[in-house]
């Protein structure tokens, strides 16, 4: 069971003043007048859809909704299921869950002659048409309008896990993960290649995370103003959350989730690749993409220096592992950055840290290698744990530290880790999610009952095995450095390692903390504290109320604001961790 819409409140952006939400029949009679108004000969409306949206279902509901337009499905030109294989197949690669990043441009997955042909045909038209599927504004005809069907990456993995296919792949039963394979290597790096050459002429943005009957229409224009305004005040992302085998009780006790729910493990709370954006006006919602925000203002919300460095990447992870009352995460280690470059084209790793939101009594963090540990002898042991009659003795090999609330820990890419059964972990690192190598899974296998992924032939070429007990202890343990402790404000830099290139910053308050992003992006939880307003000393954005453990995004533009104890608060004490780029700041300090 997954839930997207119980973490309350989810703040919304304004869309500007005068703004519109056109839902079902509204929205396509919009759409009719929009183009008649804008046609010189009979109307052309072009739907460009991200892939993951159910095309049939929308070329259905135009026809009912437009019956004088001739609906086009404008996929059918796509390159041939068995050659678009071909095409990516060095991409997907044969493994299970890793592929290759890829470089496409959509136009290489259509044939151009067809392309061609249909552009014509549709010149020579005197009927209204209406052109959908992903890649529609690649037909060479003058569009009177211009449509973006867009939808958020959780959606699209919600709807595979239910049969959904990847784009013209007939593959409804096809296990998840190599669904999912498919789009994050290929589909959505085209896709969002593509769709960043429209955002600047779409007329019409079409929501399509709900059912294609009830999608919400906004103009180009106010979905451009929303997120330029969204860039000048703190926002929140619309978090999900996901049941896993290692799943707690924690997330849905304190975060009112479904109490019905076995668990929840997981909760990305600010991965903007997968996260998506509430819009509103007049009371209605439009959901977008949190990428969108991304490939469209990248300078103002990442800052000059961040954006140099990543691109129009979100290279911050905030993310939630639930393990109380469940189980242990998988031993794993992730890639160092010569090798997930070299393996996989990614060009940044996934650093990372655990930082405890609450923690059982017996709550442990698995961290680094013991000492002596004969390289040898440990993989030949976690080889033979594939049987489940031999598992693996991890506390022979790996250090087990106790992990109390508000400890962090640093694990730095190539360090042997887990979160141990009983702790909640605000998960603070970097952006790259799906780049682990799992060692041992305790002999478990997934929700869907097949064993889960192992990959010890990546996880051996990334191992630091000089990471030992004392390696750990002098770099990875106990590192909180005090920073100032004045106007009634402790601030403690928590010790992320050298390596790792994120800045973590926790600071402690009984009223009100002072900060300012100094031209770099902002990513906060509040870890202590029933609630605060985070308000700008200049009045530039409205107060923004932030709960208890929710994350919270500061643009870089934002420059100074205050988080300051909520009225009503009865609390006696206040905490945020807070998270940028090392180097990035404008000033140093």
């Amino acid at each position: 069971m997954t839930s997207r819409s119980s973490y309350d409140p989810q703040p919304t952006i304004p869309l500007p003043e005068g703004s519109t939400i056109w839902n079902g029949g509204a929205a396509w009679r919009q759409l009719d007048e929009s183009a008649r108004r804008a046609a010189q000969g009979a109307p052309v409306i072009a739907i460009d859809s991200y892939p993951g949206v159910d095309v049939p279902a929308l070329v259905a509901e135009l026809r009912e909704a437009l019956p004088e337009y001739t609906v086009i499905d404008m996929e059918d030109a796509a390159k041939p299921a068995e050659q678009l294989e071909a095409m990516i197949a060095r991409n997907l690669t044969d493994d299970r869950v890793f592929g290759v990043m890829s470089h496409f441009t959509l136009d290489e997955f259509y044939i151009a002659a067809e392309l061609d042909a249909l552009g014509a045909a549709m010149a020579a038209s005197h009927r209204p048409t209406v052109l959908v599927g992903w890649g529609a504004a690649l037909v060479p005809i003058p569009h009177s309008t211009l449509v973006l069907a867009d939808l958020a990456r959780w959606e699209i993995q919600r709807r595979q896990r239910a049969g959904a296919t990847n784009w013209r792949t007939p593959n409804p039963g096809e296990d998840n993960l190599r669904k999912y394979k498919r789009g994050f290597f290929v589909e959505w790096r085209t896709a969002d290649r593509h769709k960043r050459d429209l955002f600047d002429r779409v007329d019409f943005v079409l929501d399509t995370n709900s059912s294609v009957s009830e999608a919400g229409l906004i103009t180009g224009d106010a979905f451009r103003g929303a997120l330029r305004h969204a860039v000048t005040a703190p926002f929140r992302v619309v978090p999900f959350f996901d049941p896993g085998v290692w799943g707690g009780q924690w997330m849905k006790d304190r975060l009112d989730l479904d109490p019905s729910a076995d668990n929840y493990a997981w909760c990305f709370d600010c991965v903007p690749e997968e996260n998506s954006l509430l819009l509103a006006a007049d009371g209605r919602v439009v959901e977008v993409p949190a990428m969108d925000l991304v490939l469209t203002q990248p300078r103002a919300l990442l800052g000059a220096k961040t954006f140099a460095r990543f691109g129009a990447e979100f290279p911050i992870r905030f993310d939630f592992l639930d393990t109380m009352e469940g189980g242990n995460l998988s031993l794993q280690v992730h890639p160092l950055t010569d090798y997930i470059l070299d393996t996989f084209g990614m060009h940044y790793t996934q650093d990372e840290s655990y930082y405890l939101l609450d923690a059982g009594d017996d709550a442990v963090v698995y961290l680094g290698l013991k000492e002596g540990v004969d390289r040898d002898e440990m993989l030949g042991a976690l080889d033979a744990a594939a049987d489940p009659e031999t598992p693996f003795e991890a506390e022979r090999f790996v250090n087990v530290l106790p992990a109390r609330k508000h400890d962090h820990f640093s694990i730095p890419a190539g360090t042997v880790h887990a979160s141990g059964a009983n702790s909640m972990v605000l998960e603070i690192s970097a952006t790259p999610f799906i780049f682990t190598f799992k060692l041992w899974d305790w002999g478990r296998v997934g929700l869907d009952g097949i064993p889960r992924p192992v990959h010890l032939e990546h996880g051996a070429r990334n191992i630091q095995w000089d990471r030992d007990t004392a390696w750990v202890q002098d770099n990875l343990l106990d590192q909180v450095e005090p920073v100032s402790d004045e106007g009634g404000v402790r601030e403690e830099r928590t010790g992320l390692h050298a390596l790792e290139f994120l800045e973590v910053r926790r600071h402690w308050f009984e009223e009100e903390a002072a900060h300012d992003t100094e031209g770099t992006v902002n990513v906060l939880n509040l870890v202590e504290g029933d609630a605060v307003d985070v308000v700008s000393p200049s009045g530039a954005f409205a107060p923004f109320r932030v709960h208890y453990a929710e994350t919270f995004i500061v643009p870089a533009a934002v420059g100074p604001y205050i988080v300051r104890r909520a009225a009503g608060s009865t609390s006696g004490t206040f905490a945020t961790v807070k998270a940028s780029v090392r180097g990035t700041v404008t000033t140093d300090n």
